[in-house]
């Protein structure tokens, strides 16, 4: 940290720390993947508001527990956080994002300039959210028709990319009937959207021979990359790499989003079985990413933090993505976080164009706060 900044942060003292509910609204309800029910249509979620002395405020969404949040009225903000590195104190981890939007709020900067704006301000976004919809309602399913009118819907919010659910027959169809509906779904997309750029995400559904008989069976599809096909491991990865090198295909391998072990994910990588990184944008943490980037960056692994369940953490991924740079492509969550105005994240012909507002460049319109 430069010294101004190290002074600026040393000088503001946590005055108040306030956790609020938020509701995020899928804009349909968003169905089952390989191994989970169905997501529903939106849920509740909790941010964190940061204040200090001098009247600076900022604030962040965290996911899981947040801990004993008073411990952190009257620190100074220079003894929990470094704008050079992000948290400084593993306790305080759940104010990793309320803390980055404080200092860069302090320090008058965009969040992707106090990332080091090594990255482009537009970014490419996917939409992360064509589930098994095919198969509901279970007693009148709707077919290959839901996929489409779901993939039409996010094309016509701005997508020109979508991420395909796979591994329907892992715990819902018949293990080859779930396959072969897994193939028709993918081919019945690329057909009615031959410019679109389509992901596909087993959710680790799939057996290595599967992964392989997959690729194999929509190679004329043009993939851009399939995700998390199973559990890590080298063996499975190695023979998905043989075939992907003997085919000349040109499928991206993703893995790393569920329950990472940091340093096997990034042996694979180094053993050049692993194109992409997913690891969370929230719960792996920011602080982390920035950690891990300059690693990424050196190995020639590209990152794309995932961002599936909330509109906000598409933004988050956004500014990750302008500020460390090295990231291939962001998930789009359709719908909205009611209380907070993230206008400026909305996916135009594929793309979102990051702010140059300060912070995360995200506002608390209204918030309720949790009862006490």
């Amino acid at each position: 940290m430069s010294s101004p900044a190290l002074a600026r942060l040393a000088d503001e003292r946590l005055t108040a720390v306030e956790p609020s509910t938020l509701g995020v609204r899928y804009p349909r309800t968003v169905g089952r993947n390989a191994r989970l029910g169905s997501h529903g249509s939106g849920f509740s979620t909790t941010a964190i508001t940061l204040r200090t002395h001098s009247g600076h405020s900022g604030w962040g969404l965290v996911e899981g527990g947040a801990g004993e949040l008073q411990q952190w009225v009257g620190r100074p903000v220079g003894e929990l956080f470094d704008s050079a590195v992000g948290v400084l104190d593993a306790a305080a981890a759940p104010l990793d994002f309320a803390l980055h939007d404080l200092a860069a709020r302090i320090l008058a900067q965009p969040a992707h300039e106090l990332l080091g704006g090594h990255g482009e301000p537009t970014v490419s976004c996917y939409s992360g959210a064509i589930y098994f919809d095919d198969l509901d309602p279970e007693d009148t399913p709707r077919g290959i028709a839901a996929v489409l009118a779901n993939c039409a819907a996010d094309w016509a919010a701005g997508y020109r990319a979508v991420k395909l659910k796979i591994g329907r027959g892992y715990r819902w169809m018949d293990r080859r009937a779930g396959f072969a509906r897994d193939i028709e779904v993918t081919r019945a997309v690329r057909e009615a959207y031959p410019a679109a750029r389509i992901l596909v995400d087993a959710n680790n559904g799939y057996t290595p021979a599967e992964t392989v008989e997959y690729l194999r069976a929509v190679s004329d599809c043009g993939l851009f990359w399939i995700e998390e096909p199973f559990q890590e491991e080298m063996a499975g990865l190695g023979l998905v790499r043989e075939y992907l090198r003997e085919s000349g295909s040109t499928v991206l391998v993703a893995d790393g989003e569920f329950e990472p072990d940091e340093q096997q994910v990034l042996e694979l990588a180094r053993l050049g079985l692993v194109d992409v990184l997913l690891m969370d944008v929230i719960s792996y943490g920011l602080t982390a990413w920035r950690r891990v980037m300059p690693i990424l960056a050196e190995i020639g692994v590209a990152a794309s933090p995932h961002a599936w369940g909330q509109p906000v953490k598409t933004a988050y991924a956004a500014q990750l993505a302008a500020g460390l740079g090295n990231v291939l492509t962001v998930e789009g969550v359709p719908g909205r976080t009611d209380g907070v105005d993230a206008e400026a994240f909305t996916v135009h012909d594929g793309a979102i164009t990051v702010p140059d507002t300060v912070g995360f460049g995200l506002s608390l319109t209204g918030r309720r706060p949790h009862a006490e």
